[in-house]
């Protein structure tokens, strides 16, 4: 025999059939009127009777995002949708011009990782380095901040500077040169 629950127990002792202040119909209009709100509980109680309805998986958590400041972006430069090869070929330099610029004596600084250059550490200070400043093996020569985090960029190689490559507060990507240094 299967077993009663309270509400069944009370029925049984009444001698019939308990009378519920709530019907199908009742609740079927409950219901559909939940649909049409964002409540995603409702208990209700009264008397021995007890209704808890919910829906949905509950609210979501809040998220606030909140935009970093940054530097402003640098300018747009035209798209071609041409096929990859055809652009290599067409900006390929011709083999003379590019024999000069591979034999540039020196040694380039290539950003370790993607974020926004500083030459200087603070706004209000001078730079860590200017052109032509001799530099030794790591001391700072910018700063990237990425994530909120302010990376110094060291000299891996004494030398000369003998270019920047990029301007202040200007966004880099990974191993995008950042310095020519001579010896």
């Amino acid at each position: 025999m299967a077993s009663k629950k309270r509400g069944d127990d009370e029925e049984a002792q009444e001698g019939g059939h308990a009378t519920s202040l709530l019907d199908v119909d009742t609740l079927r209009r409950i219901v559909e009127l939940l649909e049409t709100t964002e409540i995603t509980r409702l208990a209700w109680r009264r008397g021995p009777e007890r209704l808890l309805i919910t829906r949905g998986h509950g609210p979501a958590p809040i998220v606030q995002v909140t935009p970093a400041a940054s530097a402003p972006l640098p300018p747009m430069h035209p798209v071609s949708l041409a096929p990859r090869q055809a652009i290599a070929e067409a900006s390929a330099p011709p083999a003379a011009a590019s024999s000069p610029a591979s034999e540039k004596p020196g040694h380039v600084v290539a950003s370790p990782f993607v974020g926004t250059f500083y030459r200087t550490p603070a706004p209000d200070q001078p730079s860590f380095v200017e052109l032509g400043s001799v530099v030794r093996k790591g001391q700072t020569l910018c700063i990237i901040e990425a994530m909120k985090l302010m990376n110094e960029i060291e000299a891996d190689e004494p030398g000369k500077i003998t270019e920047i490559l990029v301007e202040n507060g200007q966004p880099v990507e990974f191993g995008q040169p950042l310095f020519g240094i001579r010896k």
